[in-house]
């Protein structure tokens, strides 16, 4: 799947938070939602249950300590219905207001009852790269995550608790987090996959005769989405960090070899990043010296061009002149003599280009 031009947009300048209360909170996004969608899974080994509202008071009821609950909810322009679960579970005003600040860099934040992590999900949709920003709520017996719309890249975990499949359902909540930055994570592979496509396609594309006349553009493009990929990688792999090494009783002491694999593929797609971005910043060297080459060529040949016709050029030049007493004048073989001599040092300039491997 190509990656599209301006498949990943540019973050609203967050000049709504300029000069407010610390704590005050202020969307600042671009996906406005007419309501809020409360998304509820309530599991443990025996049972299983999930259900959507559209209010998220319907969260309130669920305080079996005997099972987990993961609570998803799907717009932040509606801020009442955040403001009513955030009082719910006494989160921090501060964290209140990244939750709905989509300009928010990926980070972790322990507190006495939960832990607060932000991060940025890059997935497909409709062949363009969507860049959301996603906040999670780990505590004792439930996970809350807020997202600015619907679509994420967790339905693989969702098909897991609601099948049964693999260990997810015998877990706590810190192992439902790990799965869900696994989901996010797995999904960064598949789209630095498709900039290595993308890259290796434009690479091949310098060495034709004629490039696409918008290379220098889709050079430029390449740039901007790999740092803006770097931007929303990087400071998750800080975060992974900081978990792998957490000592919190939210944290098992089970999930943290999951967390430490985590981390090495955290690792790998940052080096990755690396890699491409010196090959993108490469690309338009690259450009550059082929165009140079292909200048050098033309060069080249007009310049054999006018080496040859220089000495004819002299000759034609000198019986060009208007003198009344040149001795050639008078002979009757004179012109044609001329046009032989002319023809003879035309063909050894050929031979001696020919000889030095110029032509």
């Amino acid at each position: 799947m190509a990656l599209k031009p301006k498949s990943l947009l540019r973050r609203p300048k967050n000049t709504k938070t300029v000069n407010q209360i610390p704590g005050t909170m202020t969307y600042v996004g671009r996906k406005e939602t007419a309501r809020t969608r409360l998304e509820v899974i309530d599991y443990n080994q025996d049972s299983y249950e999930r259900f959507s509202s559209t209010s998220t008071e319907d969260a309130f009821k669920f305080v079996d300590e005997d099972k987990i609950t993961w609570f998803n909810i799907d717009g932040l322009s509606n801020i009442e219905e955040i403001q009513k679960l955030g009082e719910y579970y006494e989160l921090h005003h501060l964290i209140m207001e990244d939750i709905v600040n989509t300009g928010q860099r990926p980070k972790i934040e322990e507190h006495q009852d939960y832990l607060f992590i932000v991060a940025k999900m890059l997935y497909y949709r409709n062949g363009n790269i969507e860049n959301e920003h996603i906040s999670m709520i780990v505590g004792k017996n439930y996970l809350l995550t807020f997202q600015e719309s619907d679509g994420d890249v967790f339905d693989p975990v969702r098909e897991r608790l609601e099948t049964a499949k693999g260990r997810i359902r015998g877990r706590s909540a810190d192992y439902l987090m790990f799965a869900l930055l696994d989901a996010i994570i797995d999904n960064y592979f598949l789209v630095i996959d498709d900039m290595s496509d993308r890259i290796e396609t434009l690479e091949a594309s310098l060495f034709i005769d004629k490039p696409k006349d918008n290379v220098t553009q889709e050079i430029q493009e390449l740039k901007s989405t790999i740092l803006r990929i770097r931007r929303s990688v990087f400071p998750l792999r800080e975060v992974v960090g900081r978990l792998e090494k957490m000592e919190n009783e939210l944290i098992k002491s089970s999930t943290v070899s999951y967390i430490r694999d985590l981390h090495d593929h955290i690792v790998q797609i940052s080096e990755n990043i690396e890699i491409y971005r010196e090959m993108i910043w490469g690309l338009m060297d690259l450009y550059m010296t082929t165009i140079s080459n292909k200048m050098n060529e033309v060069m080249k040949v007009l310049t054999i061009m006018a080496s040859i016709f220089i000495p004819l050029t002299f000759i034609a030049g000198i019986y060009g002149m208007n003198f009344e007493y040149m001795p050639e004048l008078e002979w009757k073989y004179g012109y044609f003599v001329l046009w032989g001599i002319m023809i003879i040092i035309f063909f050894l300039m050929l031979y001696y280009f020919k000889r030095k491997k110029w032509l």
